[in-house]
């Protein structure tokens, strides 16, 4: 039941259409009997400054929380940044203070290892390829550095892009071996989409599918659709896959308890 005391987290997305989040968020407030509710908003790049503005004086904010293609701009107007993204300066959370401040935090990537570990795939000791270097891609990248994988690799579009992200996280994981290089899934454990493609009819494969072997673990971050190109041509293939579900399910009880 919404009343007037229902605190509302809106999600910012660009389009929103593809979202999956809101029914998991509302169905975990509704089982801890919090009057807490999430609704999609549309919102443009152009305008997400104004957005922002407009949300921090709304006294029954609980916060906002974020995805695509908002999670790297957005940090900029949070009055502070906390965790992994104070380094990576990507967010896919706000919360709102008491006095009207915002802060800034990133669970896209406990939230994945989460869904990894709940669906008895612990990613230390793999072999991790990533494809993208962006918002989710940097929060993955981070929380995998931190579970300890084998040997980590981030793939981009933009190199320098990869290759600025990888001396970000060298410095916090030393003792991991990591670093930018080929789109080539050829010989890792694990392969993980951390982009967009595949969201769209249309997009490229984010890897060349005839590259995978067929004992690798394939990972999406895309949750709409369930199945994802790449899902489906690595299933082909003999490999095993993850969906994009698994992380928004493991990662809304983090969302929420952060918001409360």
């Amino acid at each position: 039941m919404i009343s007037g005391t229902t605190r509302f987290v809106p999600l910012l997305a660009h389009p929103c259409r593809h979202v999956r989040t809101p029914g998991v968020f509302n169905a975990e407030c509704a089982g801890r009997e919090l009057d807490m509710v999430m609704v999609p908003l549309d919102v443009r790049p152009d305008m997400l400054a104004q957005t922002i503005a407009a949300l921090r004086a709304m006294d029954n904010l609980a916060g906002m929380v974020i995805t695509i293609p908002h999670k790297t701009e957005v940090a900029q107007y949070c009055d502070r940044l906390t965790g992994a993204t104070e380094m990576l300066g990507v967010c896919n959370i706000i919360r709102r203070e008491t006095d009207g401040s915002l802060t800034g935090a990133m669970f896209d990537g406990e939230g994945f290892v989460a869904g990894l570990r709940h669906r008895g795939h612990d990613p230390a000791g793999r072999r991790v390829l990533l494809i993208g270097a962006g918002g989710a891609a940097s929060g993955l990248a981070h929380a995998l550095a931190g579970a300890g994988v084998a040997r980590l690799t981030i793939a981009n579009r933009s190199a320098e892009k990869a290759e600025t992200l990888a001396r970000q996280l060298k410095a916090v994981f030393p003792g991991t071996d990591l670093g930018a290089g080929p789109d080539d899934p050829a010989g890792y454990d694990l392969v993980i989409n951390g982009t967009s493609l595949g969201m769209h009819a249309g997009d490229a494969l984010p890897v060349d599918p005839d590259r995978l072997g067929p004992g690798t673990l394939v990972a999406e971050v895309v949750m709409q659709p369930d199945m994802t190109p790449l899902l489906a041509a690595a299933e082909a293939r003999g490999c095993r896959i993850h969906k994009g579900i698994n992380m928004i399910e493991q990662q809304v009880r983090l969302l929420v308890d952060f918001l409360i």
